[in-house]
């Protein structure tokens, strides 16, 4: 029987007190499973130690290989710098907190074994303040019911994807990447491994209420167009109400031309109008910066340095093919 080879791909940023471990964990994993791998962490312009420390890792152990980026370029950019270097016949993702436990591998591995191409982390729970895991709850199942491909709920970066998917991935030439919703998109053969996502193991999230947020959008300009879909249900609604407004006053003018002409009402109008125009221009404007963002056709990532990889040391900005 051929033993396939597994790609784990890992996004480092200020994770170097958890790198050491992940190395260690994934190699166990890997071991347990029989199976040839690759071990590539893509240190995504961590300010701290990360670079130092995937430089002792490599020069102790071949199946660890590095990545630099120049500068932060987000995990999405780290993810598909990792696949455009993989060798295996599939890769996996994870986060370099921790929070993504490498043992789950081998249940992903299960799956793979029988015939599924995607394999996803499903959260069942997540180790956190109640209020943030409602919060997040509630984000996923909206954004399944207002997305135009249906992404699973509870599911983050934490999959197996099949070279097959992996090739689709990494050509895909958008700028702006919501990978989770990227490989729901690719379509094959998918299911989900649930599992409990513990708390970061060191340091401090560097996740708060604005990046959440920022999150959530790109999730939902990416892959819905409900926004462009309210205006115009916006739209009629303000025509409905504003015929109805007209009726009946002409009605009550007709029954009692004494009627006052209120001005509060002329305000309350307005303010509402305002509101609606002012959403709507909101709305146009994020697909108009995603817009903005493709046709600049910048790349996903530079990359500074490499490490263990059999390629020269230069800096190279990427795109995809």
């Amino acid at each position: 029987m051929i033993r396939r080879k597994i790609s784990a791909i890992i996004a480092c940023y200020k994770d170097e007190q958890a790198i050491p471990i992940m190395a260690t964990r994934l190699a166990a994993t890997f071991e347990k499973i029989g199976c040839d791998y690759e071990t590539i962490f893509v240190n995504d312009g961590s300010p701290d130690d990360t670079q130092r420390v995937l430089e002792e890792l490599t020069k102790t152990d071949p199946h660890i290989k590095g990545i630099t980026h120049s500068r932060n370029f987000g995990s999405q950019a780290a993810f598909t710098s990792g696949m455009k270097r993989a060798t295996g016949d599939a890769c996996v993702l994870l986060d370099g907190d921790l929070q993504d436990p490498p043992e789950l591998i081998e249940e992903f591995h299960k799956k793979w074994v029988e015939g599924y191409d995607v394999v996803y982390g499903i959260r069942t729970k997540r180790e956190m303040p109640l209020l943030w895991e409602l919060a997040y709850k509630g984000f996923y199942r909206l954004f399944q019911k207002i997305s135009y491909i249906r992404v699973p709920v509870d599911a983050g970066d934490f999959s197996l994807i099949d070279r097959k998917v992996m090739n689709v991935l990494v050509t895909l030439p958008e700028r702006d990447r919501f990978m989770r919703g990227l490989r729901a998109w690719a379509g094959f053969k998918q299911t989900g491994v649930p599992y409990v996502r513990p708390e970061r193991m060191f340091g401090r999230s560097t996740n708060n209420l604005l990046s959440n947020f920022r999150w959530a959008k790109k999730g939902l300009f990416s892959f819905s167009y409900i926004p462009l879909e309210f205006i115009s249900m916006a739209a009629l609604v303000v025509a409905l109400l504003a015929v109805t407004a007209a009726i009946l006053q002409i009605i009550s003018r007709i029954l009692d031309p004494s009627v006052p002409q209120g001005v509060s009402t002329i305000i309350v109008v307005c303010l509402f109008l305002g509101s609606i125009q002012l959403f709507s221009l909101a709305f146009i404007a994020e697909y108009l910066a995603k817009i903005f963002e493709e046709v600049k056709q910048r790349p996903h990532f530079i990359v500074a340095k490499v490490l263990n990889f059999d390629e020269p040391n230069t800096n190279s900005a990427e795109n995809s093919p």
